[in-house]
């Protein structure tokens, strides 16, 4: 915690991240409108004091909107990047400590899977599937593995050969038990990083699927879909657009600034 505080930007960036992530629990506390409610008496309203980032083209308030959509955002983030975690985990963790073909196997899957554009492959599975949070989270979770594998293979592979893991070994530590016991905490530091990276990747992947219509789908808002609802008016009402914009913008970019702090932090203790 002491290296990030003296890391200014990556501090700011985390306090960020906390606001996005209270709105998303007191949502229903701090939300001055209903998200849904439609107000044909106050259809693209300038910003204001009644409503602070104005209203849409069916009069709803757009703050609510984003207050309410970082709710779907953040944990569609989060929880693809736990299932993109798991997998890595599993796969990268099986190849680095028992190698050989079995390695050579899983890391031949991997190359195969890194040669499709995600961003394509996640379309066409989400374009067979009904659009749905789940399934965006699966799908998102699902072709977004390949990297942690490779994290995790690599740190094993080095990690296997410390004398602790021999010592286990001779103790007649079964192979579950030092992959999960001894190797997997001991190779969690990139892990997290790459985590905390692929979150803001997922809020992206999100939004894009939501704004060409198959992500998240209305009324439920997210992030992705209010932009999609100001693309038709953003030459009469830009905030419909700029504002849900600004809130990706700045998500992404903060925990992309608290990764690379936090790159910085293992590479420091690792030395």
């Amino acid at each position: 915690m002491k290296e990030l505080l003296k890391n200014k930007i990556a501090f700011a960036g985390m306090i960020f991240i906390l606001v996005i992530i209270a709105f998303a629990i007191l949502a229903p506390l701090i939300s001055p409108y209903d998200p849904t409610q439609i107000d044909s008496k106050d259809i693209l309203s300038r910003p204001s004091a009644k409503h602070i980032f104005g209203t849409d083209t069916l009069g709803r308030d757009v703050l609510s909107r984003i207050i309410y959509g970082s709710r779907i955002s953040l944990s569609i983030g989060i929880i693809a990047v736990g299932i993109a975690v798991l997998i890595g985990i599993f796969f990268g963790s099986v190849a680095g400590y028992y190698g050989g073909k079995i390695d050579s196997a899983i890391m031949r899957f991997v190359d195969m899977m890194l040669c499709f554009p995600t961003l394509f492959l996640i379309l066409a599975v989400i374009a067979l599937l009904e659009p749905s949070i789940l399934n965006i989270m699966v799908v998102i979770g699902a072709t977004s593995w390949m990297g942690v594998a490779r994290l995790v293979r690599a740190e094993i592979l080095t990690l296997k050969e410390r004398d602790y893991i021999n010592a286990a070994r001779l103790m007649g530590a079964s192979d579950c038990r030092i992959i999960f016991r001894h190797l997997i905490p001991n190779a969690i530091g990139p892990v997290l990083v790459s985590a905390t990276l692929g979150i803001g990747g997922a809020i992206l992947i999100e939004s894009a699927l939501s704004f060409l219509g198959i992500g998240v789908q209305p009324p439920t808002p997210s992030w992705g879909n209010i932009l999609m609802d100001g693309k038709s008016t953003l030459g009469v009402a830009w905030w419909v657009t700029v504002f849900p914009g600004l809130f990706i913008f700045f998500t992404v970019l903060s925990y992309n600034l608290l990764g690379e702090a936090l790159r910085d932090i293992f590479e420091t203790r690792l030395k």
